[in-house]
């Protein structure tokens, strides 16, 4: 595997970042995925995997039910960590800092571009509470599918979150488990990088 040297990174972590995703997307499937952590105020954690939608100076977007599990943890904790794992190069980016709410007409724009059937399912899905039976979500989704035409808006518990992280960490695969591991912490100008012991 290759070295992952101070020298050879770029000095901001959304540049680094950005250079990883693009290679990661020439070797695997779906470079976008990546595990979102949150935590109740009590610190009880639980995480799942969702899409990245848009990364930049300004964050990583992810979209969901505010209603659902993640949704409510960071309404009350609004901090998180994501981690993408592109297992074929033997990487991992972990991503810490805190969550906020995209706003309505952000929102509404990305719901906008989702297929029918997937605006469908926002709306039918309780996300995170019990239901009776797979039969049950089905007919909601065949009902609803028979009094909407392709307009479909936003419904108001459904949207986006931005993470801004606080914290990077490039984690590179190097033989008998001596890997490399570098990250970037935010400090009042700018960002400090230091190596961590694998």
């Amino acid at each position: 595997m290759p070295e992952l040297r101070e020298a050879d990174v770029a000095a901001d972590p959304f540049v680094q970042f950005e250079r990883w995703f693009a290679e990661a997307g020439g070797a695997v499937p779906a470079p976008e995925s990546m595990v979102l952590a949150t935590a109740t105020p009590g610190g009880a954690p639980s995480a799942r995997m969702v899409l990245l939608k848009e990364a930049g100076p300004d964050g990583f977007v992810f979209f969901t039910n505010y209603d659902s599990r993640k949704g409510r943890e960071l309404a009350a904790n609004p901090r998180a960590a994501l981690l993408f794992h592109w297992q074929p190069l033997g990487r991992q980016v972990r991503v810490e800092g805190r969550v906020e709410r995209l706003d309505e007409a952000a929102s509404d724009a990305y719901f906008a571009t989702r297929p029918l059937g997937a605006r469908i399912g926002a709306w039918v899905s309780a996300q995170s509470a019990v239901i009776g039976s797979r039969d049950e979500l089905e007919a909601a989704v065949e009902t609803m599918g028979r009094h909407v035409g392709e307009e479909l808006e936003r419904p108001p518990y459904w949207g986006g979150f931005r993470l801004r992280p606080q914290v990077f960490e490039f984690w590179q695969h190097r033989d008998d488990r001596l890997h490399d591991r570098l990250r970037y912490q935010r400090e009042a100008d700018g960002w400090v990088l230091e190596r961590l012991a694998p």
